[in-house]
């Protein structure tokens, strides 16, 4: 990895959205906190057309992808790792070797790169889209077709209501119906009642909900409203009986190739009619009246979730706090705990090279949570909460740190085998084993659940081995906590950890 680390604000921030029909990049400056762009770059790697039968990415995608993301690379050579957030979305989401490849891709741009659920995905697709718009009152519905999903919001200003993304998108829709290059009244008709019979289990809730405005996002959606526009069908604005007429013109002209002459350029014709049928159903189905085109997506989402992080308004404490409250968490034992883990946390973090932002939040979160299996219940309430912190949609989280947030709280009593770390990335297994042991410890100290600041204890710690100090007479005086810890020294042997008592 070539990110630097850096406690200073800094003033230039870039986002990269590796979607599974093109990939995107922006750099922005942040000024007084807002965010002033200086470059994008895209590209059309359709990903999603390089997984095969398997679902498995070739490794021609793959090479493309990486020529693509080595050329983004030198635009953010040198920057903070905190400046910079890059993603994957439907694509990588369902490849098999999705884990190999983003390997690559991180040796390449030297950042890591995060895969997001579906749901954060639309969250930070009306972050940016919200961003990019007048702040006018009332419910905005916002579509944005990619590649390989299709997200569906409805919000008001900053703040979601409804979030959904459903398994369609151009390329997959456009490997399905229009792979001939021909676009035929029959093709046309499968494919809008494909993308209708998807959107079925939304509809109801939707247009139960309601908006007062409707507006799309990312290519397909402009492509057809330059479209529009180039037809002097409309101005721009897509309306029902616009998207009615320009079925009928790209029935007519019966072939990707003739696009040219709608505006829409060569390396989009293949995937138009797709983007089409999709957007045609969703006019059809949640009965959309008239839609405008907006500049934001995804790529800007990502920049302002940076710019939350920056300045302390990160949504992931929001979900947090939300998630305790849900499910009942004792919050003042959370943060006991977590206080225990932290000051432990300083005292190893060099040692064990555990020392950076990622891993400090994720082991203060996993001690806020830890208990929250318990809502479920007391019997192995250690893997509820694992389960519940792994396939909950948790907004501001990537599927990846959810997975770590799982593996730590599943880790944090009981047995302390291999299994711990069954649903976590094998290559941070080690550091995932250390941030288990401070949390373990911390709970056991804790345990007495008096809310009582942490001992003054030392701890010093090489590869295999932990010393744990106290305080004199500390241990003498609470028997329980001294058996506590002797058996934990015997559960960390397990991973060929030794736990020494001085």
């Amino acid at each position: 990895m070539t990110a630097v680390d850096t406690a200073t604000e800094p003033d230039v921030i870039a986002a990269i959205d590796m979607g599974s029909n093109s990939f995107h990049m922006v750099v922005a400056r942040l000024v007084h906190g807002e965010i002033r762009t200086l470059e994008k770059m895209g590209e059309k790697v359709q990903l999603g057309a390089g997984l095969d039968a398997d679902n498995n990415l070739t490794e021609a995608a793959q090479q493309t992808a990486l020529d693509c993301l080595s050329r983004f690379a030198q635009r953010l050579s040198g920057m903070p790792a905190s400046a910079v957030q890059i993603v994957g979305t439907n694509a990588l989401r369902v490849a098999r070797n999705a884990a190999g490849f983003i390997h690559r891709a991180e040796q390449v741009l030297g950042f890591p790169v995060e895969i997001i659920a579906g749901r954060e995905e639309a969250r930070l697709i009306y972050l940016g889209v919200s961003h990019t718009l007048s702040d006018d009152a009332g419910r905005r519905l916002v579509i944005d077709i990619g590649g390989g999903s299709t997200e569906f919001i409805i919000g008001e200003r900053f703040e979601t209501r409804e979030l959904e993304s459903l398994h369609m998108g151009c390329v997959s829709f456009r490997n399905r119906h229009f792979a001939d290059g021909r676009i035929s009244r029959r093709q046309m008709d499968r494919a809008i009642t494909h993308a209708a019979q998807e959107l079925l289990h939304i509809r109801s809730q939707y247009r139960r909900l309601g908006w007062s405005s409707a507006v799309g996002s990312s290519g397909s959606i402009k492509a057809i409203a330059n479209a529009l526009a180039a037809l002097r069908i409309t101005d721009g604005t897509i309306t029902f009986k616009a998207m009615r007429e320009l079925r009928k013109r790209l029935v007519d002209m019966g072939r990707v190739e003739r696009l040219s002459e709608l505006g829409v350029r060569t390396e989009r014709h293949s995937v138009f009619p797709a983007g089409f049928a999709i957007l045609y159903a969703a006019f059809e189905s949640l009965g959309i009246e008239e839609m405008r085109f907006a500049e934001g997506a995804l790529r800007e989402g990502l920049l302002y979730d940076i710019v939350g992080r920056i300045q302390h308004e990160d949504v992931r404490e929001r979900t947090i706090q939300a998630l305790q409250e849900r499910y009942h968490v004792d919050q003042d034992h959370g943060r006991a705990v977590e206080e225990t883990a932290i000051a432990a946390w300083r005292q190893v973090a060099d040692s064990w090279q555990i020392n950076s932002d990622n891993d400090e939040d994720v082991l203060r979160w996993a001690c806020r949570l830890h208990e929250i299996g318990l809502t479920i219940s007391h019997s192995q309430y250690h893997k509820h909460g694992a389960y519940l912190l792994q396939y909950s949609d948790l907004p501001g989280f990537t599927q990846q740190f959810q997975r770590e947030l799982a593996t730590l709280v599943r880790g944090h009593r009981r047995k302390f085998s291999s299994a711990v770390f069954e649903n976590a990335d094998p290559d941070d297994h080690g550091r995932l084993r250390y941030l288990c042991v401070l949390i373990r410890l911390a709970v056991l100290i804790q345990h007495p659940r008096n809310q009582e600041p942490p001992p003054d204890f030392r701890l010093s710690a090489d590869a295999n081995s932990l010393t744990l100090t106290l305080p004199d007479n500390w241990l003498a005086d609470r028997p329980l906590t001294r058996a506590d810890l002797e058996n934990e020294r015997d559960y960390l042997t397990r991973q060929d950890l030794q736990l020494i008592l001085a």
